[in-house]
């Protein structure tokens, strides 16, 4: 970052000078800088098209972002299996309502599914008539959910579990607050001696009266029995499209216009030992049988509610297409060998079959019967989590990629290893790159790509994020050299086909990783500076880009882009021209437009600034638009106009063209892989 040449405080002590001149770096100044001619071809002729699937989104496990996050369910190990299968066993965080001399809680291995046996055992102790008796409400289990639930009023939530007793059965279910003495709403199950002899799944709906964003669901009794649950489920009825995603922070995504979904992870498909991969097997069918597994990686436990099709299932809501990260036998600290990768390599091409395949194959009629007749539009598969440097990594790459390529041709197929490595006994469509980075080195990767070789393997960005001292949890610089870095992969999405940023969620709870792009807890959200600036991208993907050139002296802070894109809600055209301004000035710039086939109309352009008042503000809960896009209307639109740049801001300005007949970008609606 540029430095005055001469302090206006040098008649002060020496400490303050550093401080003060600290704070001439922090703080966006407004010094103006000598102006700057900006040039733009938007001519036809010299236009690129920049890739459909161009900017999308990478979804991780981590930070609770899918269990207690993007995954409406809420309760926490719901299948009481997260303290392992040797019982009795940890049943966190469900408590016991009581004491030793009510109650008895205990798990054991007598659960109906086979996949996930542990089930959990409540004798009560107490009963209402005799000298025993219980205190008032009774006694029972509870569970808080992720760091509480958020249950509102007159919402309803759906219920079910598995209940099975030798006894008859008086049994409360209810939402409450924190401390159980609020009740939100209740249902009270009774049964016969006999009507739970065996397992029994008892399915209703509860309405809440009230609204807590700290609640918790009892199940609770004063009538000495003892009752076995297994698969306890509260779920809102109002999910994103009905499907079962948390509706805010689903709709956070598709305001995004992703234009691909990349999943499950990251590490989270590795794990730390084999034992805790992800294995989408195990993660489709009824909800019921899934055994869950511990994230070893991050460090919880997850039922799998989110799963192989709900991933599939969520793309597929945003318009997205499916990019999906396979294990490849490896983990952090195992690897399996090439000599006997052929089941791993089966696996994937079973998992390919589910999501495409049709419902009178083997998989493709397990997806059918989970409700989803079609095929899924399955074209990317990712090879590994950046495990090239794994020994036995090229070894099984290419068996993996010759088995995918036998029964699915047309799928385009990612590797771990860099270009260099890439060759014809080594071959990929695509290369993934991750990019974790300080704010001044993101800034610089901006011409990361300009001298690759134009032909061959085009790359995926699928992880890049500033990080370090001046990211924080989400601040204003780091979402601008991030800017500047999509600008330098939109300037060579010739040899950049897709990229998303990461991590993408955040529990405030479970900060394992910062920054991210959404923050989230049970009740609120909010988008981080640089989930703000992605919001400049998303009429990318598909769109014409136009050669654009600054001329400034002495100040190389500024980066630019320049794309002709159709909005689709109502049919006109936009020039958008996009600018970071990395440094600590103002920047007068006039801008100069040629080859244009029809003129910019005068009135319906608009100006769009994404700056603060100090490089490392923050979005949060108490001000969660802090930072975020401003918009205002160009009152002098036209070819050559003059403009004003604020020092370190992201400034975009959607040019309304004459003619919507002047499309040159091409609104890609197919999720099928470009040529």
């Amino acid at each position: 970052m540029e430095m005055p040449r001469a302090s206006p405080f040098r008649w002060l002590p020496r400490g303050l000078v550093l401080v003060c001149a600290l704070c001439q770096i922090l703080y966006v100044g407004s010094v103006t800088a000598q102006t700057a001619q900006l040039s733009v071809d938007a001519s036809t002729q010299n236009a690129q098209m920049i890739p459909g699937n161009m900017f999308g989104i990478f979804f991780e496990e981590i930070n609770h972002a899918g269990a207690g996050g993007l995954w409406a369910e809420l309760v926490s190990n719901r299948g009481f299996e997260a303290g392992g299968s040797n019982t009795p066993s940890n049943i966190d965080p469900w408590l016991i309502i009581g004491d030793e001399s009510s109650i008895i809680v205990a798990t054991d291995r007598s659960s109906c599914f086979a996949g996930n046996p542990v089930a959990l055992r409540m004798e009560v102790l107490c009963d209402a008539t005799r000298t025993n008796a219980c205190p008032s409400g009774g006694v029972g289990i509870y569970n808080p959910g992720y760091w509480g639930m958020n249950i509102e009023r007159a919402k309803i939530y759906k219920v079910s579990m598995y209940i099975r007793s030798s006894d008859s059965v008086e049994l409360k279910v209810s939402l409450t607050s924190s401390d159980g003495l609020q009740q939100l709403a209740s249902h009270t199950i009774m049964a016969d001696q006999d009507d739970f002899a065996e397992w029994t799944k008892v399915e209703f709906d509860l309405q809440s009266s009230e609204t807590n964003t700290n609640s918790r669901l009892q199940l609770t009794s004063s009538k000495s029995s003892i009752i076995w649950f297994d698969q306890v489920s509260l779920m809102p009825s109002d999910t994103y499209m009905g499907h079962g995603f948390r509706k805010d922070l689903a709709s956070m995504l598709a305001d995004l216009k992703p234009r691909f979904l990349k999943f499950p992870g990251g590490n989270y498909v590795m794990g730390n030992y084999l034992s805790n991969a992800f294995r989408w097997s195990e993660t489709v069918g009824p909800w019921e049988e899934r055994p869950g597994h511990f994230n070893d990686v991050w460090g919880y436990w997850t039922d799998d509610g989110l799963g192989f099709f709900e991933f599939l299932q969520l793309a597929e809501d945003l318009g997205a297409c499916p990019v999906w990260v396979v294990n490849d036998g490896a983990s952090t600290y195992e690897e399996i060998p090439s000599a006997t990768i052929a089941a791993f390599v089966k696996d994937v091409v079973d998992g390919i079959e589910f999501a495409r395949g049709d419902n009178q194959t083997a998989w493709g009629s397990v997806r059918a019967a989970m409700g989803h007749p079609e095929p899924f539009p399955l074209y990317y598969v990712s090879i590994g989590n950046q495990e090239c440097s794994k020994r036995y990594y090229k070894e099984k790459y290419v068996k993996f990629y010759s088995a995918i390529k036998a029964s699915y041709p047309d799928i385009k197929i990612i590797s771990s290893c860099d270009r260099s490595a890439i060759s014809e006994v080594n071959p990929a469509d695509l290369y993934d790159v991750h990019v974790y980075t300080s704010s001044g080195d993101m800034f610089s990767k901006t011409r990361m790509f300009d001298s690759t070789v134009r032909n061959g393997p085009k790359a995926i960005v699928s992880e890049y994020a500033v990080t370090g001292n001046d990211a924080g949890r989400g601040t204003l610089i780091a979402a601008l050299a991030e800017a500047a870095f999509l600008i330098g992969l939109e300037r060579n999405s010739d040899v950049v086909e897709m990229a998303s940023c990461a991590p993408l969620f955040v529990n405030d709870n479970d900060r394992s990783w910062n920054p991210d792009a959404i923050v989230f807890n049970s009740w609120q959200y909010y988008g981080c500076p640089n989930y703000w600036m992605l919001h400049f991208f998303k009429d990318s993907s598909g769109a014409m880009l136009h050669p654009s050139t600054v001329q400034l002296s002495n100040y190389d802070q500024l980066v630019t882009s320049a794309i002709t894109w159709k909005n689709p809600q109502d049919g006109n055209t936009y020039l958008k021209i996009k600018v970071v301004n990395f440094g600590n000035k103002a920047v007068s710039l006039n801008i100069s437009v040629t080859g244009l086939e029809t003129g910019i109309q005068r009135f319906g352009s608009l100006k769009t600034v994404l700056t603060s008042g100090w490089l490392r503000d923050e979005n949060s809960f108490q001000q969660p638009d802090k930072v975020v896009p401003v918009a205002s209307p160009i009152t002098n639109a036209r070819e050559q106009m003059g403009v004003v740049l604020d020092s370190y801001s992201l400034t975009s300005f959607d040019l309304l063209l004459d003619s919507s007949q002047m499309m040159h970008s091409a609104s890609v609606s197919s999720l099928h892989p470009t040529a």
